[in-house]
């Protein structure tokens, strides 16, 4: 019963969402069909939408899994945006200076420096989270500003000659898979799609069957049980963090390698994957197989949304507002379980409480 309702308090947070979404859209006068057939036609209407949804979505399975991994152990990592960056800008400069080297060499050595660069960058604040009990969020939030702004830096300063982007990378570096956007009729679909999968799976092995897994597992739920059972609580909080910002790392590395391939000025405004990877992350119950059922529904929600202007004449802000009404209520999903909880509670627990009173009573 509980596995029932860990699939259905996620649904109906969807549900809900949409449901206010369409509310707004014909409060402000909107035909909510026509919009919400736009999206679907946006996200899921032919080959190219499809391959479109996967590529949005691809990234985002990376964040959100750093983000279950983190929050495993007991952290809210706020800062993925700032390690997918740092994954992101980290891939491409390693893309740009080898330009003739083979694409077996390349490709992965890019993915592993961004992999890397992201693990190191969250493993400043897991270092601190285990030497000085600092506080993960707040180090977090201005780790963000910090990569974004040395980011700009970077990119203007040093990848180029005060340009606003980098030189685009060649296609040794390039995650694109010929087939694969031939079979979704020229989407930027690429090949990181299956990395996430497979990383997906492995995230889902570690957690579940590794005793790694059940020792984060165990730091998360109750750190000094886990110190009194032997289990190194500092080490963990490390390891804890440095897989989350690999993860996202990789995350950037998909934005860097496939999507874009190239990186240019943030000004100021970090990755939108870091913070949607979180919200992936609560949706999918940080389960991983959840996690690529909601990383493919944001997907989905962020393509059709561009449609939805054109087709319907509804501002793609909607589709925002359909994310912000599922993240809020994700958040207070507890107020769903507890009416479901209390719905489903037997009547007589009244009754049986009675019987036990007059039964001592008696005795």
């Amino acid at each position: 019963m509980k596995k029932f309702w860990s699939i259905m308090v996620p649904l109906l947070t969807v549900l809900i969402g949409i449901l206010f979404g369409a509310i707004v859209m014909q409060v402000f006068h909107y035909d909510a069909i026509a919009g919400y057939k736009a999206l679907y036609t946006g996200a899921l209407g032919n080959p190219f939408s499809i391959g479109q949804t996967l590529r949005a979505a691809t990234p985002l399975i990376f964040t959100g899994l750093g983000f279950a991994v983190a929050y495993t152990a007991g952290f809210f990592n706020i800062g993925l945006a700032g390690q997918a960056l740092w994954g992101w800008l980290v891939s491409v400069w390693i893309g740009l200076l080898l330009p003739d080297a083979p694409k077996y060499i390349v490709l992965p050595l890019a993915i592993l420096g961004g992999m890397t660069a992201g693990a190191l960058w969250a493993a400043i604040a897991g270092y601190l989270k285990a030497q000085f009990e600092t506080s993960e969020v707040i180090v977090t939030i201005m780790l963000n500003y910090v990569a974004i702004f040395v980011a700009d830096y970077l990119v203007r300063n040093v990848m180029t000659d005060h340009m606003d982007a980098s030189p685009v990378i060649g296609e040794n570096a390039n995650l694109r898979v010929e087939w694969l956007s031939q079979m979704t009729n020229g989407s930027t679909a690429h090949g990181g799609l299956f990395l996430a999968l497979i990383m997906a799976v492995l995230v889902y092995i570690m957690m579940k069957r590794t005793t790694v897994g059940f020792e984060l597992k165990a730091v998360g739920l109750n750190k000094d049980a886990a110190l009194y059972a032997g289990i190194n609580a500092k080490r963990n909080i490390i390891l804890a963090m440095v897989l989350s910002g690999a993860l996202a790392g990789l995350g950037g590395v998909m934005n860097g390698l496939g999507e874009f391939r190239n990186i240019f000025l943030m000004n100021g405004v970090a990755p939108a994957i870091g913070f949607d990877g979180m919200a992936v992350s609560l949706l999918g119950a940080n389960n991983p197989i959840g996690i690529i059922f909601a990383a493919f529904l944001f997907g989905g929600l962020k393509t059709g949304g561009n449609l939805m202007p054109m087709m319907a004449k509804v501002p793609a802000e909607i589709v925002n507002i359909v994310i912000a009404s599922i993240i809020f209520f994700v958040g207070s999903s507890y107020v769903i379980t507890y009416f479901l909880n209390k719905k489903n509670r037997p009547k007589n627990n009244l009754a049986n409480t009675d019987t036990v009173v007059q039964g001592g009573e008696q005795a």
